[in-house]
């Protein structure tokens, strides 16, 4: 059985967060967060975060150890997300966002980006997408190695096509599989030794 330094048993569990909810357990100003789930242990926390107007993967588990590993910048554990922007990206707006885009001073690693021919198959959104009449849109896979804030919407915003819904759909080798918005299930065996080993391969 795994367990923590503490003797506890580890827990990893793969919740799908939906639009509009905190990535936390608790708010004193009575938003939603993930305690509207679940039920969850009392004693997992989100591995990261997703911004209240962003869906998806979220990995929460009571492994410190486990969290701090898939969080520490130099491993460059890898996140894709599907994104929805405005206006159809030109060759040259794809590419600065594959080879790095200046945010704050400091330039994003390099990451995959493609532009996909037509929109994935995502559940719809409870709160509808801020069209412009006359504005088309268009969405977009990336894959990045590192988790600065709100880095995906800064990055398509600084090409000039704006984010208007962001879906994390693997993190790591972990992802959305099975599940709905608000679902969650348990960590398999199988996925977790993929987790373990991805980190491991990253460390060298």
């Amino acid at each position: 059985m795994n367990k923590t330094p503490q003797g506890t048993r580890k827990t990893y569990i793969v919740f799908y967060k939906p639009h509009g909810v905190l990535s936390q357990f608790t708010d004193s100003s009575g938003r939603k967060t993930l305690g509207s789930f679940g039920p969850f242990p009392k004693d997992v926390y989100p591995v990261g975060r997703l911004d209240s107007d962003s869906e998806g993967l979220l990995l929460l588990t009571n492994d410190g150890i486990l969290k701090h590993q898939l969080l520490e910048p130099r491993f460059g554990h890898e996140r894709t997300y599907l994104v929805q922007v405005e206006r159809v990206p030109s060759d040259e707006a794809l590419t600065e966002l594959r080879t790095g885009v200046v945010l704050e001073g400091r330039r994003t690693k390099e990451a995959f980006v493609r532009l996909l021919e037509e929109a994935p198959d995502l559940p719809p959104r409870p709160v509808s997408i801020r069209f412009r009449k006359n504005v088309p849109t268009a969405w977009i896979e990336i894959r990045l190695r590192e988790g600065r804030n709100r880095q995906v919407r800064k990055m398509t915003a600084a090409v000039g096509h704006p984010t208007l819904r962001l879906v994390r759909s693997t993190f790591g080798p972990l992802s959305l599989r099975g599940l709905q918005p608000g679902g969650s299930r348990t960590l398999t065996g199988v996925e977790l030794r993929a987790l373990i080993a991805s980190l491991l391969e990253l460390r060298g």
